[in-house]
């Protein structure tokens, strides 16, 4: 107990240092350049303790469930040898997992001319067969910078058949999908792939399952786009609530809480029920280690549940507002900074980002920290925001930064170590979750909407932007950390160099 209390108050300082630097932003844009009614203030404050409670149980459940769940599926799986059984058990685990993501209902919704439960099962079925494909690639030790560029290639050609509204749907679906019930179960499922390996790159390989999954999504709903040709939809943000006091304010989270319990119940059943079914054929567990996942599973749940209320109640009406405000001063361009601020220190305050940054860092022993892998996140979600708030004042088209921005970081797939390319577009994945999706989006949406911009074409991207930069900024990260590397051997080198000389030298004065 001593150590769960001890581990509780360490993710209770984590979140705390993760959720603060937002709070003092939005805090000082209100009091500021920025002024919204108190009702909006006290709604997000409120949304923002809701917020710090449900990352740390969730961060605390997920550690005892889902990672301990992903691992034992993907050992045991592996271990069997039976190459059409992982193939299957990896693309039914991929369906299930993609549909329990809260955020593919979001996603699903924001096109009206192509049903609900299409793209479900549509985005559904490219998650399962690239999960396949990063399954396949763990097994075959198969270079990931090479399927990057045939998948990518298939997406950027599907484009040009697509119609030019629907594309910024298209790329946000792969970051979106990839959010805080898939990410945790998909990483630990590659670190069980990666433990039957021996070999030398098997840790590196162990990442990268999650980047794979992401353009599933993308060409489904690329694909759907070129099956249903749909036409231009306009959007318009939601009414943002006005309260006139407290009873008010406490109806409107209450009203939140058992929308999101039901949510986030249908979500974890699939899998809950996928890792029964498995442990009843494998038996591989013991009954201390099933009753420790079950606690994790009832943490995670009340984690989330809360979390997604404060974001989903709390956080959504003040970024929309926020954005309507700031984009209305007479110096709106200084919504581009502002957005690249705000962006920094979002990233941080995402579920699944706690789960990359600490797994990075425990399998590469400390080499690549938790710190260094959040910096090099904030700095490319940082970018990528400016770049979105940058289209919404100009309008300028999604696909003048994404295809630039993707040819770069393949490139420097080659010259980066391997295992950095693997984090690099895993994180482009799971640095855009729901924060991006609650927060960002609507402040987006909010400043487009006040400018006369067209919402679909406009705001939204910015998911997709979120998920492209981390690629390039990481890749760069891995390209210092190579020359530091390469300059350390070769002053190592140039020293025995001088010690063998020297040593000659003796030898030759003894003689």
């Amino acid at each position: 107990m001593h150590v769960s209390g001890n581990k509780l108050k360490e993710k209770f300082n984590e979140t705390l240092k993760a959720v603060f630097p937002i709070l003092a932003i939005v805090l000082l844009l209100c009091f500021t350049i920025a002024p919204i009614s108190p009702s909006i203030l006290m709604t997000f404050l409120i949304g923002a303790v809701l917020l710090i409670i449900g990352m740390l149980l969730f961060s605390f459940g997920v550690e005892l469930s889902m990672t301990q769940m992903g691992e034992r599926v993907g050992t045991t799986m592996t271990k069997t040898k039976n190459v059409p059984l992982m193939i299957l058990i990896s693309f039914v685990m991929g369906m299930i997992i993609t549909i329990s993501e809260p955020d593919l209902q979001v996603l699903a919704q924001q096109v009206p001319s192509i049903p609900n439960i299409i793209i479900i099962l549509a985005v559904a079925a490219g998650v399962g067969v690239f999960l396949v494909f990063a399954l396949l690639r763990m097994l075959f030790a198969i270079s990931l910078p090479n399927m990057l560029i045939v998948f990518y290639a298939i997406v950027f050609i599907m484009t040009l058949f697509v119609p030019a509204d629907f594309l910024a749907v298209a790329f946000d679906s792969g970051g979106v999908t990839t959010g805080p019930m898939t990410v945790p179960f998909i990483m630990a499922l590659g670190v069980g792939i990666s433990s039957i390996r021996s070999d030398k790159h098997a840790a590196d390989d162990s990442f990268g399952l999650v980047s794979l999954c992401s353009v599933g999504p993308i060409i489904a709903v690329l694909l759907l786009g070129m099956i249903y040709h749909p036409s231009q939809t306009q959007s318009v943000s939601e009414a943002i609530p006005v309260i006139d006091n407290t009873v008010e304010l406490w109806r409107l989270f209450s009203s939140g809480f058992p929308t999101y319990m039901k949510e986030m119940a249908v979500s974890l059943l699939p899998i809950v029920l996928f890792f029964g079914i498995f442990q009843l054929v494998s038996r591989d567990i013991n009954k201390k280690a099933l009753i420790k996942i079950a606690i994790g599973l009832g943490y995670t749940y009340v984690g989330l549940v809360l979390f997604l209320t404060g974001v989903n109640v709390g956080f959504m009406p003040a970024g929309n507002y926020l954005g309507q405000t700031i984009a209305g001063l007479p110096y709106y361009w200084i919504i581009i900074p502002i957005g690249m601020i705000i962006g920094y220190f979002i990233v941080l305050a995402e579920p699944a980002v706690f789960v990359l940054t600490r797994q990075v860092e425990e399998m590469t022993s400390g080499a690549i920290s938790a710190k260094s892998m959040g910096l090099s996140l904030s700095i490319g979600v940082a970018f990528s925001v400016g770049i979105a708030m940058l289209r919404v004042v100009t309008g300028i088209s999604v696909m003048w930064f994404i295809v630039p921005g993707y040819a770069i970081a393949i490139i420097l797939s080659f010259f980066v170590p391997k295992i950095f390319t693997a984090i690099a577009f895993d994180s482009g994945g799971v640095a855009s979750g729901p924060m991006t999706a609650t927060f960002l989006l609507p402040f987006a949406m909010g400043a487009c909407e006040v400018m006369g911009g067209n919402i679909i074409t406009d705001a939204f991207g910015v998911v997709a932007m979120v998920a492209m930069t981390p690629l390039i900024t990481i890749q760069i990260m891995g390209l210092v950390f190579r020359l530091k590397e390469n300059r350390l051997h070769k002053g190592i080198l140039e020293g025995e160099r001088v010690t063998l000389e020297a040593f000659g030298d003796m030898e030759i004065i003894e003689l």
